[in-house]
């Protein structure tokens, strides 16, 4: 596939495989602890990395003097992400999860300034702005309804802090490395680090029943290869603010999607949260 088409794609691919994750999360915390899932999924995405690395034969001289960056930006941008938001999703539904993700996009523009030098012109900060609002929208006043849905966000929020950062690690220290020798390398920084944070912090368990081996499987494969694999790629070819802004549509892809799949409840303010959002995204990702 032409270079140009494939990025022409990467967007609409990555919210859709990134939306498709709360929805396997939502099936597989049923019968499986969250940090366990997590562990499984990052494991598992290691695995056949290194696979298609040994396959491929594809020299790990490549990444000489960038193992540790590589390291780094994978443990944010993976377990230091999906640990505090899977613990969360035990508690509450995954769309006010899928919501707080969204700050990524303006936290990340605003940091890339000072620290990439990405520049913002005026519609993509109007973007932001919007982008802002559709998160707002949809959020309403979920966090003041409780104190426990306040403390889960804020551990969610933790999350995008990780990813975050991982984002403008990523984009500062492991920009020319090789796509797959990057991941492989990665995923496997991630899994160690996951394992650390479950034999410290969780008492493991899973009934591993059929849905929750496919929705691991799916957010193994689909989602943490697939939908990283994509966001690594627009890094890589673009800016970090570009990238990130895709992160607007996910919790209204997320809302149809359990809307068509689990039955969940579709509501007027989703659907003019993911317009606004929609509008601000495609004002940051202008040329």
């Amino acid at each position: 596939m032409p270079d140009r088409l494939l990025l022409r794609l990467a967007p609409f691919g990555f919210v859709l495989l990134w939306s498709s994750s709360f929805i396997g999360a939502r099936v597989g915390l049923r019968h499986v602890t969250p940090l366990l899932f997590v562990e499984v999924r990052l494991c598992l995405s290691a695995v056949l990395l290194v696979l298609a690395m040994l396959v491929l034969r594809r020299p790990w001289a490549a990444l000489r003097g960038k193992w540790l960056h590589c390291a780094v930006a994978g443990v944010l941008v993976n377990t230091v992400l999906l640990d505090p938001a899977h613990v969360a999703m035990t508690r509450m539904n995954a769309a006010p999860i899928a919501l707080i993700q969204t700050l990524n996009p303006l936290l990340t523009a605003v940091l890339a300034w000072p620290l990439l030098g990405e520049r913002l012109r005026p519609w993509q900060i109007l973007g932001l702005v919007l982008g802002t609002a559709g998160v707002v929208l949809i959020v309403g006043l979920a966090a003041a309804q409780s104190t426990v849905q306040l403390d889960l966000l804020l551990l969610s929020g933790l999350g995008v802090v990780g990813l975050v950062g991982g984002t403008l690690y990523f984009a500062r220290f492991c920009r020319g490395v090789p796509m797959l020798e990057g991941a492989t390398v990665q995923f496997l920084a991630a899994a160690v680090a996951g394992l650390l944070a479950m034999l410290l912090f969780e008492t493991p368990h899973g009934d591993w029943t059929g849905p929750a081996i496919a929705a691991m499987a799916w957010n193994a494969i689909g989602v943490s290869l697939g939908s990283m694999v994509l966001y690594l790629l627009m890094l890589v070819r673009g800016s970090a603010a570009r990238a990130t802004a895709n992160f607007y549509l996910v919790p209204g892809t997320a809302a149809m999607l359990a809307w068509a799949l689990l039955g969940e409840t579709l509501s007027a303010l989703t659907v003019l949260g993911l317009v606004v959002s929609s509008v601000g995204c495609w004002l940051v990702r202008r040329r």
